[in-house]
């Protein structure tokens, strides 16, 4: 009787730890959790240059601000490739772990973010146009728990020094891809620039990477020069569409520095360092207390001419002696 005794309380208390143990684990199944960490989730939607430039300075700019992986804070880290039920289920797990920041890159990623939550601080960075993407309700009073840096570029000032380097165009060519609303919000004004010039565009619109060179192909022999704007199905494959125009001797204005390392020919266009060490610091205000219904979105609005003098000797371009002056070379 005392043995069955025994064995009674002894499965009870075992049944007792294990629903403890159990409880210890259901406001975050995540290591930061363990070792008592804030957890910081970033999300992107697709690794490629100008947005790796970003996340690797942000990662850098919150380390100079005290919060570095594996000390002071846990960071997970989250790469959607370029799938949008990737980026739910990814930023659906963000917000059941109740993460104490989300850092989202690029616009698809902030919406998701978003779409998750509406009380875990999110920073975004890399959104061309936050208002009309619907994450904020002004840049200067972003109104809800989301803000961050915009990477929105003038497609008149590339513009302008495209007529520079080659004043003759008459009809542009246009690769974007019609699902991302940075690419639509730039095409838009690209449009109205065009109209004051005179300037013919013809578009050669994309939903994936697959379509990029028969794309890049069906503007051949029609058009003066190509556009893109920044737009991260075009970003990822930046080698296909150099490989097609550069045979073609099609001069290819882009709209990020990173897209000119790759092989287009010119922007005017924001620093991706410069981006990243921004929402940095501005994901480590909202990590110290900042209120993200307070603080503004910030707009990068310094923007630097780039160059790549090889793509320009492979399409026989002569560039202005005026422009290299002020440009940086990023052919090398």
């Amino acid at each position: 009787m005392k043995k069955r005794t025994l064995s009674v309380l002894l499965v009870m208390l075992l049944t007792a730890a294990a629903l403890l143990t159990g409880c210890g684990n259901d406001s975050k199944s995540n290591e930061g959790t363990k070792t008592g960490l804030p957890t910081i989730g970033i999300v992107q939607i697709v690794e490629h240059p100008s947005l790796d430039t970003i996340r690797e300075n942000i990662l850098k700019q919150l380390e100079e601000k005290g919060f570095v992986d594996g000390k002071t804070v846990k960071i997970d880290y989250k790469n959607a490739q370029n799938d949008t039920n990737n980026l739910k289920t990814i930023c659906q797990a963000f917000s059941s772990n109740n993460y104490d920041l989300i850092i989202a890159i690029a616009t698809p990623s902030a919406q998701a973010a978003l779409g998750e939550t509406t009380s875990i601080p999110i920073v975004f960075s890399a959104v061309t146009d936050p208002v009309g993407a619907g994450l904020v309700d002004s840049m200067e009073n972003p109104g809800g728990n989301i803000t961050g840096t915009s990477d929105t570029v003038s497609a008149k000032k590339i513009m302008d020094l495209a007529l520079q380097m080659t004043p003759d165009i008459k009809t542009l060519g246009a690769i974007y891809s019609t699902g991302e609303p940075n690419s639509v919000s730039v095409m838009k004004e690209l449009k109205e620039y065009a109209e004051t010039k005179g300037i013919k565009i013809v578009e050669a619109t994309i939903m994936n990477s697959s379509e990029i060179q028969q794309a890049a192909q069906s503007l051949v022999g029609k058009v003066d020069a190509v556009f893109s704007p920044i737009d991260n199905t075009v970003a990822t494959a930046m080698p296909t569409i150099v490989d097609v125009l550069n045979k073609a001797k099609l001069p290819y204005y882009v709209a990020a520095d990173s897209m000119v390392a790759d092989g287009g020919l010119a922007t005017d266009g924001v620093n991706y360092v410069a981006l990243g060490k921004a929402t940095g610091t501005m994901a480590a205000k909202v990590l110290n207390g900042a209120d993200t219904a307070t603080i503004p979105v910030q707009v990068m609005s310094d923007t630097q001419i780039y160059i790549n003098k090889k793509t320009a000797e492979e399409i026989g371009l002569k560039i202005p002696a005026e422009i290299l002056e002020k440009a940086t070379d990023l052919s090398e």
